[in-house]
């Protein structure tokens, strides 16, 4: 049947009996289940999820299938899994699911295939039967179901049921009995409506009152048994990560956290029918109002996550909430973004009042937390790399999420190093004598409050906190959902290591992107915001406030190889600064090469060269030409993987000219035996770093003695290139003196003398 891959391990399958699940996964889930009583991380619309014992998890047809039709085994494995360890936990778990007219019709289309003769097969195909369909998906989609708990160690039943059912009370009733007998033997009921014989014509219309209710899809159906066996949460899992304010693929639609039916029932825009399934978002929020109204909450939320049950009973802010109270909460989120900023500007006031070895210890001790929880940090984030390769993301993605043992001892080594370093905060870095007696010093001291948003790596989360420490300032974080897991686990190590002068709340880990925009109105209390990630990201940070913003767009590095350069060199330069990291964004996107050099046999070292390193190359005009390859669309492009542009140019004029027309202004490399010809494009490249036989990887807080970077900026006010301690100070001025007044400045005799900065 192909691969099975749930997120953490990939398996064969060659026969149902033999399909195995994951041990990693289910530590994980009972690593989160054992915080869920942590209401100190519950999010305060979440904090009803602490009184639930019995839920209903509904799973429709997009998520148990692929985009071709075929079972999504990975996704259910991990279902089973989050399921197993709910009812080991103690949960009363019933499950509704979809997915047997998908399974049917996969398997009769084959079965009509190998029945079918030559003469057959040209003829035109109709439609397969749907309830023959949903007769033959039934029994196969339940043999998967219980082949997965069985392996599981848990006992699964079958209940199938049709709309009419409901309207007796007898039946109720007996529904009602046999589910709790099945519930106090820990074996999970599982509901599908039975499609084969199903006598419903009209769509569901009806919200539900009462349990005599009908019900048109399984969205309507878990409803309708919320209410009949009295759920306290029913979850609705969706291929979206919840209900947005437009089609989700609409890149203006916002997620909606809490549903608040005055406020967003005009407001919402629906996307597309779901494409298997017969309901899709419609069907989901009506089902959730009309639960919600009598009383039971609802979570929609992605069914596509590993783990989005446990996180959901966990009182993270994840999907989409509706519940009888929820017009009370409109104000949570406002406050809690200011009250966080606010607490972060109170404990940097409390870390600055600290002597300078304190801050110091608390650097070494995050360094020695880092190392000793190394093992509970990977874990993590192999959980986030498993799910980014499911969902398919981008290599670069998966190569700047990952955090392999040594890159955690580096960020330890890192962090030691920034404890090192001299005090930043309060050296004077100026002394004038105004008058005599009269003392003007200008002295270093923490910005405030840093916001910094960033996409993928973890370990910037650890750079950026250990440079906050050091220089003073208080910070929130908000990481992108990719390193969700692994952003969690490394800011409580950091935290933990707080001392109570301090507090926890130095920094602050923003785990919503719904948050973003009133952090980003919170200009009276944060500072500078410091966006990391793609040009659409940092330009609609820049739109998007009042409060200063420090960062670059994009990372387009080049490396211009002279006439005069030693090929043995440049080779070695370019293909450092292509493969030893593409996903950097200090990593050469063009490589421009002298004209002299496609005569003289240099050009083609070059481009075998970088063949050998399997990097794929695209052409500038002239080059595209010259070397028969394909021309690229834009030389403004950052491929961020082992892909490059390649150009010709007249000479380092011509070079600069196309740097500075195409360049970000990041760091740019020359590789020449000419100082002069150096010298020139040092200067007149208009980028915030320029090097001279280096390879463009170099333009790093930490390779230029940093320590650690918060981000490379490519503005020029305030800081510029790689910003570490230094760019996140600013200065202010005190004066001493003896008594002295202005009074019109008359009896003041100003004489400026430059004083040694120590006393």
């Amino acid at each position: 049947m192909g691969t099975l891959q749930n997120g953490f391990t990939k398996f064969s399958i060659t026969k149902p009996s033999e399909i195995p699940l994951s041990n990693g996964t289910t530590n994980h889930l009972k690593n989160l289940l054992a915080e869920t009583e942590d209401l100190s991380n519950m999010d305060p619309s979440r904090v009803f999820v602490n009184k639930v014992k019995r839920l209903i998890v509904k799973v429709g047809t997009a998520v148990v299938t692929r985009s071709d039709g075929r079972l999504a085994l990975g996704r259910l494995g991990a279902l089973c899994e989050q399921l197993k360890e709910l009812n080991v936990q103690g949960y009363e778990v019933i499950l509704v699911t979809s997915g047997a007219v998908g399974l049917g019709r996969q398997r009769l289309r084959y079965r009509r295939l190998a029945n079918s003769s030559f003469s057959d097969l040209q003829k035109p195909q109709g439609d397969l039967d749907g309830k023959a369909c949903a007769a033959v998906g039934q029994s196969s989609l339940m043999a998967l179901y219980d082949t997965m708990f069985s392996q599981l160690d848990v006992t699964s039943s079958q209940l199938l049921v049709n709309d009419g059912f409901f309207k007796d009370a007898g039946f109720r009733k007996q529904l009602s009995d046999t589910v709790s007998s099945l519930l106090e033997l820990r074996v999970i009921p599982i509901f599908n409506e039975n499609d084969a014989v199903s006598t419903r014509k009209a769509p569901y219309e009806h919200c539900l009152q009462d349990s005599s209710g009908i019900f048109w899809d399984n969205d309507s159906l878990a409803g309708l048994l919320a209410l009949e066996l009295k759920a306290d949460l029913l979850v609705l899992l969706s291929d979206v990560e919840g209900l947005y304010s437009g089609p989700p693929n609409d890149p203006n639609s916002k997620l909606i956290h809490t549903y608040i039916k005055e406020k967003h029932q005009r407001e919402i825009t629906f996307g597309d029918k779901s494409r298997l399934g017969r309901g899709g978002m419609t069907a989901k929020v009506n089902a959730a109002v009309c639960a919600a109204h009598a009383g039971i909450p609802v979570i929609i939320t992605s069914g596509f996550a590993t783990d989005n049950i446990i996180r959901v009973l966990q009182g993270e802010k994840i999907g989409t909430v509706f519940h009888k109270d929820a017009h009370l909460w409109k104000n949570i989120k406002q406050e809690s973004a200011h009250e966080m900023a606010v607490a972060a500007r109170n404990s940097s006031r409390r870390l600055q009042a600290l002597k300078s070895v304190e801050r110091r210890n608390i650097l070494l001790a995050v360094a020695d937390a880092l190392e000793k929880n190394q093992n509970m940090i990977s874990l993590e984030n192999e959980a986030d790399v498993a799910d980014a390769v499911t969902a398919g993301y981008d290599k670069s993605l998966i190569s700047r999420l990952t955090l392999k043992p040594e890159k955690i001892s580096r960020l330890a080594k890192s962090v030691r190093m920034l404890a090192d370093m001299e005090e930043p905060v309060g050296r004077i870095l100026k002394r004038t004598e105004l008058a005599d007696k009269l003392i003007l010093e200008k002295i270093s001291c923490p910005l405030g409050v840093l916001l910094i948003i960033f996409e993928s790596r973890p370990d910037a989360l650890v750079q950026i906190a250990a440079l906050a420490i050091r220089s003073g300032n208080g910070l929130l974080l908000k990481g992108g959902k990719e390193a969700r897991r692994s952003n969690a686990a490394l800011h409580k190590v950091i935290t933990s290591v707080m001392p109570d002068t301090v507090g926890g709340k130095l920094i602050g880990l923003v785990t919503s992107r719904d948050e973003i925009p009133d952090l980003l109105k919170l200009d009276d209390v944060i500072d500078l915001v410091v966006p990391r990630g793609s040009n659409k990201l940092v330009s609609q940070i820049k739109e998007s406030t009042r409060i200063p913003v420090l960062g670059h767009a994009d990372g387009i590095c080049h490396v211009y190889v002279d006439k005069s350069a030693n090929i043995d060199m440049a080779k070695q330069i370019i293909r450092d600064a292509k493969t030893d990291y593409p996903a950097a964004c200090n990593a050469m996107e063009t490589l421009l090469v002298h004209k002299d050099l496609s005569c003289n046999g240099g050009l083609n070292e070059l481009i075998l060269e970088l063949q050998r390193e399997g990097v794929q190359m695209y052409g500038g005009p002239k080059a595209s030409a010259m070397l028969n390859i394909i021309e690229t669309s834009s030389f403004h492009h950052e491929y961020s993987s082992l892909t490059c542009t390649i150009e010709i140019v007249e000479d380092v004029f011509a070079a600069i000219d196309h740097i500075n027309k195409y360049g970000s202004g990041h760091t740019e490399c020359i590789v020449t035996e000419d100082a002069e010809v150096a010298e020139t494009f040092i200067s007149q490249v208009d980028s915030a770093a320029a090097f001279h036989n280096a390879s463009t990887r170099f333009c790093d807080g930490a390779r230029f003695g940093l320590g650690a970077e918060v981000g490379i900026s490519t503005s020029r006010i305030h800081a510029r290139g790689p910003v570490g301690v230094e760019g996140l100070l600013t200065n202010k001025w005190i004066l001493r003196g003896t008594g002295q007044v202005v009074d019109g400045d008359r009896g003041v005799n100003y004489t400026y003398k430059e004083q040694p900065l120590k006393a």
